[in-house]
């Protein structure tokens, strides 16, 4: 993309551009501006009340500008007068360091003072459901194993069309769509690309998947658990590590296990060494642990992790190698932040290449039917307080993605625990009333 917003407003004719920021609660904050105002808007920034979102500040803080990142800017294929632009946030001329944004890009400089450029792809995968959120939206939608259901994918063809047809138009390489492993739930894949390139994509996508949704009547949810019985919704990542040219993948090497580097196996090993504390980052909600520690669905697997463990072309595994050069992370889920999903993965990765960590065994078990014969690999965490507690103890880790953004995080998340703990439930009087 140019750099001058204004002249693509005219070169396209958009009237208004979304300039956008994820929190940390992953809340989309946007303002609405006019193209006749975007010049000043780009150079200066848009302004927000930063308290006013999941950020760690308070009414007296003046205003946090967001100047838009122009490289990043989409016209919606659904509303081609509108153009959303990823923006980066500051406050009295310096970035807000807790600006999930500003972290990942921050990490990006510190992999590239390395000599390495990290590229990944999502499966961002989300749920159709009826607008009040109660059921899934396809009452014929029932089969006990619907994965790749040929029926179902072509009863939702209007909406899942529509939001391919748009990344295509978009040049993101979108490549395939199928009906997953839950009734009603669905995943779209499109090319991997660097770190910061597929966080705005991921961010993009699911305001995209939404607004399509609702477009059809519908509703969709990345909700990680939305529906007890049925398979949650996942985010993989996967990993590549290449030079600083980004021409050449360092992550492959056919002549190790795997098709791994050496320097893959080290950054793998900062996934491993990180995981319970990354957990908290990869898996941010209450509801995040109903899936990674979910009991058997419907189908017959959850497809979600709950040990720290890695396999080759292996799905029950926290981690899979499959195939040479790359790595998939299986832990993250539908409410990962997409930026700060990125920023972690590559500081455990960065930590882990620096140290020289060692993944450990490779174990090519069913982990659903013999994970219980695995010794010495840590279970993840059970619940959003263990993972917060395991990402505060981890203090490389912490101090990797910044210690004002590891405060403010922790201070928000822990108040968010606080909330569930103390909301009584239906599930406290169905088992204590008549104690």
């Amino acid at each position: 993309m140019g750099n001058d917003l204004a002249a693509f407003a005219k070169e396209n004719g958009v009237k208004y551009f979304m300039i956008s920021y994820t929190d940390l609660f992953s809340g989309q904050r946007a303002k609405l501006v006019p193209a006749q105002a975007i010049a000043d808007m780009q150079k200066d920034g848009a302004g927000f009340a930063g308290f006013a979102t999941w950020l760690d500040l308070t009414p007296a803080h003046p205003d946090m500008l967001a100047v838009p990142d122009p490289d990043s800017v989409i016209q919606l294929p659904w509303k081609p007068e509108v153009a959303w632009v990823a923006a980066n946030c500051i406050m009295d001329d310096k970035e807000v360091d807790q600006a999930p944004r500003n972290t990942l890009k921050r990490l990006i400089a510190e992999a590239a003072s390395d000599g390495m450029h990290v590229k990944t792809g999502v499966e961002a995968e989300f749920f159709l459901i009826s607008p009040d959120g109660k059921t899934i939206s396809d009452e014929y939608d029932t089969a006990s194993k619907p994965c790749y259901d040929q029926q179902a994918v072509m009863r939702r063809y209007d909406v899942i069309a529509e939001i391919c047809d748009h990344m295509l138009a978009l040049g993101w390489g979108a490549y395939q769509n199928d009906h997953e492993d839950a009734n009603g739930q669905f995943e779209m894949n499109w090319a991997f690309d660097d770190a910061l390139a597929t966080a705005d994509k991921h961010s993009f996508f699911k305001f995209m998947v939404k607004s399509i949704a609702e477009k059809h009547g519908l509703r969709a949810t990345f909700m990680p658990k939305p529906f007890q019985g049925l398979t949650g919704n996942g985010c993989h990542a996967h990993i590549s590590v290449w030079d600083k040219a980004g021409k050449t993948n360092v992550f492959a090497d056919n002549s190790m296990e795997l098709g791994l580097s050496a320097k893959g196996r080290n950054f793998l090993g900062g996934i491993m060494k990180h995981a319970s504390a990354l957990a908290a980052i990869t898996n941010p909600t209450v509801n995040s642990y109903k899936r990674i520690n979910a009991p058997r669905t419907i189908s017959g697997a959850t497809w979600a992790p709950n040990t720290v463990t890695w396999t080759g072309n292996n799905r029950t595994h926290m981690v899979r190698v499959p195939g040479p050069g790359r790595f998939e992370l299986r832990l993250p889920d539908g409410a990962a932040n997409p930026y700060l999903l990125q920023a972690v993965i590559i500081a455990a990765g960065l930590d882990g290449i620096r140290s020289k960590a060692d993944p450990g065994k490779r174990y090519d078990i069913d982990m659903y039917q013999h994970g219980h014969t695995v010794k010495g690999a840590p279970r993840l965490p059970l619940n959003l307080l263990d993972a917060l507690r395991e990402f505060d103890k981890d203090k490389s880790l912490k101090a990797a993605l910044g210690e004002e953004f590891s405060s403010a995080y922790l201070k928000l998340k822990h108040q968010e625990w606080n909330s569930y703990a103390s909301h009584f439930t239906q599930w406290e009087r169905d088992h204590t009333l008549d104690i």
